[in-house]
């Protein structure tokens, strides 16, 4: 006699369950999958673009000042979705502990997709900062740098660097505004070289990169040179910003 088998209610019930959860899996990763294969020659298409506008800069086929423009335009041309896609934001920033003083420094990576420079001309990184916390006001050195709001909202300020001095900086304000997801700001020794970013919103997360070795010659030392902006009030508009070390930076403004 042939033995019969008994599916229960429950069991019916439960393999529907398990095959709902297998198609909406399969559903999800061929969504991904296709979402992947038609945004990552886009993003790889604009990372080429950033490196040779920074090779450009880097070796002064163009001025600092037009690669400021150029290089803001270029911002303007991609998704913020599918750059964060790109750079797999969701996992880089689980579990994130952010720092009580400053901004955070998280090091994204490209996946290695064809049409994507093997060698890149910038540097890269994403700031993150909790609400009240800031990338410190400083200027730089030799660099051209340029931010990409991917998340969050902030309170900007930029200043000309007009005169150094031993113990300060003649500055002059040039910008002062909100600046929300998908907008935009630069860096050169020669326009809006000082900035200082604060988050506003609950967190605030920017896309930076930066090039060094971009004023060949200039005798100051490569890197930030941080400042205290609230300095003191001079004729047109004109500020003597003390300069501060690292940590003095962090304790004022981080």
């Amino acid at each position: 006699m042939t033995e019969q088998t008994t599916v229960t209610r429950r069991d019916f019930g439960l393999a529907g369950v398990k095959s709902l959860l297998t198609l909406s899996l399969l559903e999800t990763i061929f969504a991904r999958n296709a979402w992947s294969a038609e945004v990552q020659p886009i993003a790889a298409k604009w990372v080429a673009d950033l490196n040779e506008l920074a090779g450009d800069v880097k070796e002064q086929r163009i001025s600092q000042v037009a690669w400021q423009e150029k290089v803001q335009e270029l911002y303007g041309q991609i998704e913020l979705d599918e750059l964060m896609q790109f750079v797999n934001f969701k996992n880089l920033t689980k579990d994130l502990k952010f720092v009580d003083h400053g901004a955070r420094s998280l090091q994204p990576k490209f996946p290695d997709v064809e049409g994507l420079p093997k060698k890149l001309v910038f540097g890269k990184q994403i700031f993150a900062i909790k609400q009240g916390q800031s990338v410190v006001p400083h200027g730089h050195n030799n660099m051209a740098t340029a931010f990409l709001v991917l998340k969050g909202e902030l309170h900007g300020r930029h200043y000309d660097r007009i005169e150094d001095e031993s113990a300060h900086l003649i500055i002059r304000p040039t910008i002062d505004r909100k600046f929300e997801p998908g907008e935009t700001s630069t860096v050169s020794d020669y326009k809006d070289n000082i900035h200082w970013f604060k988050a506003t919103s609950e967190s605030a997360f920017i896309f930076n990169i930066h090039i060094l070795g971009c004023r060949p010659g200039s005798g100051l030392p490569t890197g930030r040179v941080y400042v205290d902006p609230n300095g003191e009030s001079l004729t047109d508009g004109l500020v003597r910003a003390r300069r501060l070390k690292y940590d003095e930076a962090h304790k004022l403004f981080g």
